[in-house]
């Protein structure tokens, strides 16, 4: 089967990207204003949720307003496996980017509309068109290497620059407009920088070859009138549950968050169930997905952490900590540029630490060493919110030092997962195989979501410090198998 499914053929040499193909660079600035819109609304998200209304925000409780972020940042992840489809069966990779950029772009220019109803109707738009985009650009990045090449890694370690490089700039301009000014004007922003991303993406088409032009399993004829018929159809229904729900007056946001978080998690075992049980994927294939499996439970587990930095963190930053600096109290959010700039300066490090181990390190051992940091992280963040017991303000620095220990748990993980995805993917899964590795992050966040209303409940020491030592212990369990998944590799780094 593999020998019948069209290859993407390589861009042409010339100039380089860092050593890398040119096309490298087209790919890493669209995801970099991509993820400026992204992160720079992301910064403000939770702060304008739990702003009174007579502050012009959407005046949600901490514990609703936490599980809102996490059911939005796991839709934005989801909806990564329907892209993924989308451009292995109907548009091809690299017209679902475009598309995807432009409904993002959309989605945040309606956020800007100050008026109640446009922040939740544009996170619908971003959560569609991130969909798009997301899986699809990562793939294209993919197709520029040989499958088990090590520069691999380092190439991925470089597109992920581009992701902090905008994560970086965006909170401090959103962060400043959206809780010194107005917050839609904050979202307004993120909405210039994704068109600036549509814009650049067009311009350097050019360098991409045939890279993602067209689908790797193409729907033709009947068989795609049927499939664009059943997405009407399930679309419809999905419509009219929603009206259901309103008419007995089910419509809230903890109803839907809890529905999402469902969803989400439902969506996931089918999904493996599927892919496990396809007769047509070869004896290696379907050891691979297996080995797939455990890194899949290993990064949702990162991320359930990980993430919460946007979100109780945030509220820590806003509520816990002395931002005074020479008489400027700045906005909490700008801690939420921390953590891209550490990327920065490691990613670099990373990559040629990668590249120089080789295949001495496997691939769930990087895994494991994501996971005992990430954990060791909130341990510190217990040691923070014991000092902040009282009402007394903590240093910002705390948060600093956590982020650190994050970020380098971060990058043993994430560039990590992004090229063990492609390298294990099936062929007839390879988009969809990428809209699975965003998947965990959207288990991760649900989750995480729902995990994150505790820290309201719970003493935030304790909170911290339970979840914190069971992301070590989970680590130390990695290591401990890593052996035995590195077999399911079958040959696999």
């Amino acid at each position: 089967m593999s020998s019948d499914a069209p290859v993407a053929r390589r861009p042409p040499a010339g100039r380089t990207f860092f050593g890398h193909p040119r096309a490298l660079a087209t790919l890493f600035l669209t995801e970099m204003w991509e993820r400026f819109s992204f992160y720079g609304m992301r910064a403000i998200l939770v702060l304008y949720l739990t702003a009174a209304v007579a502050d012009d925000g959407g005046g949600l409780r901490q514990s609703t307003a936490v599980a809102v972020y996490g059911a939005y940042n796991a839709m934005v992840y989801l909806m990564a496996l329907p892209g993924g489809w989308v451009a292995d069966r109907l548009l091809g990779a690299r017209r679902s980017v475009l598309w995807g950029g432009v409904i993002i772009a959309c989605g945040h220019y309606v956020m800007a509309i100050p008026v109640g109803w446009s922040v939740f109707a544009g996170m619908a738009l971003i959560v569609v068109g991130t969909g798009l985009l997301k899986p699809n650009i990562s793939t294209m990045v993919g197709d520029l290497y040989d499958r088990d090449s090590p520069r691999r890694d380092a190439g991925f370690s470089l597109f992920y620059m581009g992701i902090n490089l905008g994560g970086f700039v965006a909170p401090l301009i959103t962060g400043f407009l959206g809780e010194r000014i107005n917050w839609h004007l904050g979202f307004a922003v993120a909405a210039v920088g994704m068109t600036f991303g549509v814009i650049q993406y067009v311009i350097g088409g050019r360098h991409l070859g045939d890279a993602g032009a067209r689908p790797a399993d193409p729907l033709l004829g009947a068989d795609r009138r049927r499939a664009l018929t059943r997405g009407g159809v399930a679309a419809g229904v999905v419509a009219v549950l929603l009206a259901a729900l309103a008419a007995a007056g089910l419509f809230t946001v903890d109803t839907m968050v809890n529905l999402l978080t469902a969803t989400t998690v439902l969506v996931t075992v089918g999904y493996f169930t599927r892919i496990l049980t396809d007769r047509e994927l070869s004896g290696t294939e379907r050891s691979r997905m297996k080995a797939y499996v455990w890194l899949f439970v290993f990064a949702a587990s990162f991320w359930l952490i990980y993430d919460q930095a946007g979100s109780v963190l945030n509220i820590f930053a806003a509520d816990r900590t002395d931002r005074d600096v020479f008489g400027f109290t700045f906005p909490a959010s700008w801690l939420q540029s921390v953590n891209p700039i550490l990327i920065i300066i490691g990613a670099p490090l990373f990559a040629w630490l990668w590249l120089r181990l080789g295949h001495r390190v496997s691939t769930p051992v990087k895994f494991a060493v994501g996971l005992v940091l990430n954990g060791l992280s909130f341990v510190l963040m217990a040691a923070a919110a014991q000092a902040a017991v009282g009402g007394d303000l903590v240093s910002p620095w705390w948060l600093v030092a956590v982020f650190a220990i994050q970020v380098a748990g971060e990058l043993s993980l994430s560039p990590v997962g992004l090229s063990a995805t492609t390298k294990l993917a099936p062929v007839k899964y390879a988009s969809q195989m990428m809209g699975l590795w965003f998947l965990a992050t959207a288990v991760g966040d649900a989750i995480g979501g729902q995990v994150a209303r505790l820290a309201e409940a719970w003493p935030e020491p304790t909170y911290f410090l339970v979840f914190g030592a069971a992301s070590v212990l989970l680590g130390l369990g990695a290591v401990m198998f890593a052996r035995q998944i590195r077999r399911l590799m079958a040959g696999i780094h």
